[in-house]
């Protein structure tokens, strides 16, 4: 599911998830382009105050996507594009995996119906994981889209993102002139997220898989907005993976930071982390420890060759820019471990292979 064409012109978008960052912010972003006549964003919560304010000039509407007065907002606002960012990714914050599975699944296949019938709406834009494919050590060393993943996950946030795609290419099928681009984002970053990741890398003391270090490629929180934005607008749709170039290693990414790694046993970690899932601190589940062990990096192509899309920060510069932001206090000098870093590559360079 691919083509290209002219550039789009969005009128009408509603935007989903809109009590949340990713939502918020890219809806107020909408709302201030001078060629989008109006943004509704919608969420089943209600947005906090600081919420409201990063919203923006866009409207918000109290919906929930699982009910039918989605397909009334749509209908009557005669919204042309939908971007559905409302995915949540910890059971923790939903009140349960049940809860979780139920508004990931659930409102992504009642939002895609009411989209396919809404003949106003003519392109479908969804946030997507990295998480489809899996964490193996039988996976390949890049995932291009096409690539299927050698263990399918078969729980949590990777199935369900699995499952959300799969309604959403169903509707681009069976709706003619619906077209759906996916966007299968790496693991965001920033100073405004709160997220597993960042929350791992603010503990002085960060701990690892022993035997394990994982390739870690990052996606930073406002390429993530930019890249949203793009496929609005984008004149090729279809499926793409969005990151930042280049990658880090989890040891490589701890040092940098200058923390200290706890190495352990992967069964000791997940002891570790029911406590720390209790204590409501990190919610260190079987996905969470897969990319702890395996990581995984991703080929952006098509990302940059069809959906024309460049990310401004790389791996290793979102990774950075965090850890500027959030201000974190190192327990070790990571510019002298940057130094070792740059010192080492260049005497790598030197030596005749």
């Amino acid at each position: 599911m691919s083509d290209t064409g002219a550039q789009r012109e969005p009128k009408v978008v509603l935007v989903t998830g809109a009590s949340r960052f990713l939502g918020a912010s890219v809806a107020a972003r909408f709302a201030a382009s001078p060629g989008i006549e109006r943004v509704i964003a919608v969420d089943g919560a209600m947005p906090s105050k600081h919420v409201m304010r990063r919203l923006g000039q866009a409207e918000f509407v109290r919906a929930d996507v699982r009910h039918p007065m989605i397909g009334k907002v749509l209908r009557s606002g005669e919204v042309d594009t939908v971007v559905h960012t409302a995915v949540c990714s910890r059971p923790g914050e939903a009140g349960g995996r049940n809860v979780m599975k139920d508004l990931n699944v659930l409102g992504a296949m009642h939002l895609f119906a009411a989209c396919q019938k809404a003949a106003s709406v003519r392109r479908l834009v969804v946030r997507s994981s990295s998480a489809v494919y899996g964490y193996s050590a039988r996976n390949p060393a890049r995932f291009t889209e096409e690539m299927s993943p050698r263990n399918p996950p078969r729980g949590g946030f990777s199935k369900d993102s699995v499952e959300i795609e799969s309604y959403a290419r169903g509707a681009g099928r069976r709706r003619e002139g619906l077209e759906v681009s996916i966007l299968r984002f790496a693991p965001l970053i920033g100073t405004r997220m709160d997220t597993e990741l960042t929350r791992y890398f603010s503990s002085p003391l960060v701990p690892t898989v022993f035997g394990r270090d994982p390739r870690i490629q990052l996606l930073h929180e406002e390429d993530a907005l930019a890249a949203l934005e793009r496929a609005v607008v984008a004149p090729a749709f279809g499926t793409f993976n969005i990151a930042g170039a280049g990658m880090v290693t989890g040891i490589q990414a701890i040092r940098r930071a200058g923390l200290v790694e706890l190495s352990l046993p992967a069964s000791v970690l997940e002891i570790v982390g029911s406590a720390l899932r209790a204590a409501r601190l990190v919610d260190y589940s079987a996905e969470e420890l897969g990319f702890l062990t395996q990581g995984i990096v991703l080929d952006t192509t098509r990302m940059r060759s069809v959906l024309g899309f460049e990310p401004r920060w790389t791996t290793k510069g979102a990774f950075d820019d965090y850890l500027r932001g959030r201000s974190i206090t190192p327990v070790v000098d990571a510019r002298a471990v940057r130094g070792l870093e740059s010192r080492l590559g260049n005497l790598a360079r030197r030596v005749p292979i």
